[in-house]
Formats: C-alpha cells, sequence, structure tokens
C-alpha cells in the first residue's frame, strides 16, 4: 500500500522558515517525479513546485527564490525548504509522486499558516 506522508507544517511569523518533508512507503521512490502542492481556502489546489527524478526542479513564479526542492532517494524522503514565508503562503501542503500509468498518489496534506 503506497503512503506519502507529510510532516513539518505549523504556524510561522512571516519572514520565518519551515521545511516540509514528505516520506514515501510502499513504493519505488527514485524512479518517480515528485511535487509540492498548495491549496487555500477558496482556491485550487495549485503547483509549488516539482523534482524530476534526475533531480531537475521548477517552480511557482510566486515562491522563485525563496522555496527549494530537494530528495533523498535513500530515505524515500522529498523536502520543501521555505523561506522568507509571506501570509499568502498560507495553505495545505500536499506532495505528490507523478505515475506515468495510472493514478498519481497524494499525501493527506501539513497546514501552512504565516501569521504574525
Amino acid at each position: 500500500q503506497v503512503q506519502l506522508v507529510e510532516s513539518g507544517g505549523g504556524l510561522v511569523q512571516p519572514g520565518g522558515s519551515l521545511r516540509l518533508s514528505c516520506a514515501a512507503s510502499g513504493t519505488s521512490f527514485n524512479i518517480y517525479n515528485m511535487g509540492w502542492y498548495r491549496q487555500a481556502p477558496g482556491k485550487q489546489r495549485e503547483l509549488v513546485a516539482a523534482i524530476t527524478r534526475g533531480g531537475s526542479t521548477n517552480y511557482a513564479d510566486s515562491v522563485k527564490g525563496r522555496f527549494t526542492i530537494s530528495r533523498n532517494n535513500a530515505k524515500k524522503t522529498v523536502y520543501l525548504q521555505m523561506n522568507s514565508l509571506k501570509p499568502e503562503d498560507t495553505a495545505v501542503y500536499y506532495c505528490k509522486q507523478d505515475r506515468p500509468v495510472g493514478p498519481d498518489y497524494w499525501g493527506q496534506g501539513t497546514q501552512v499558516t504565516v501569521s504574525s
């Protein structure tokens, strides 16, 4: 059974930092692209950052220069380092494993709240 479990969310002041982790189990990890998405109240889920199995990355314009996605294949974990956080970064953050065939897998999400 495939499981993706996010952790590291919480409440942080504007300008602060958080590091999210997404640990995979029950699945191969190094052969799949991974992504972080977020969904704010009343908004659609959007891509934040993605990393290919080869380590190439891409980011939403709104987080470029502030967020960094990385992966540790030995630990089957993908990370999202978030710096210079803004109130508009407040959302539930989800990780996703891209499957070329069949449905993608999603984690349950972790809440990030940026507020003073």
